[in-house]
């Protein structure tokens, strides 16, 4: 059973940071590209952020390019996006994901519960 468990949201000021971590149980992501995606209220869900199978080019939205990172630790099994120049268009419920094929926004197998951001 592939579950991914997202956290570290809340609520900030803007200007302020945040670090959000995704786990993946059921799969290694040193075997995927993994993404960040994020959904606002009466939004659609758009990607965010992607990284390629063991942490090597990642690629962005336009709107967040130059303050949010995404990275991944392999060890730990685990994708983090840090956050940084929070703006108030960047609250939304953020999930991550497997995507494939790298380097898009296609998302594939389960999605967790996601984790709230908050900036105001």
């Amino acid at each position: 059973h592939v579950q991914l468990v997202e956290s570290g949201g809340g609520s900030v000021r803007a200007g302020g940071s945040l670090r959000l971590s995704c786990a993946p149980f059921g799969y290694s992501i040193s075997n995927f590209c993994m993404a960040w995606f994020r959904q606002a209220p009466g939004k659609e869900r758009e990607g965010v952020a992607g990284i390629y199978t063991g942490g090597g080019s990642t690629y962005y939205t336009d709107s967040v390019k130059g303050r949010f990172t995404i990275s991944q630790d392999n060890a730990k099994n685990t994708v983090y996006l840090q956050m940084n120049s929070l703006k108030p268009e960047d609250a939304a419920m953020y999930y991550c994901a497997a995507v494939r094929p790298c380097g898009t926004w296609r998302p594939f197998g389960s999605w967790g519960q996601g984790t709230q951001v908050t900036v105001s």
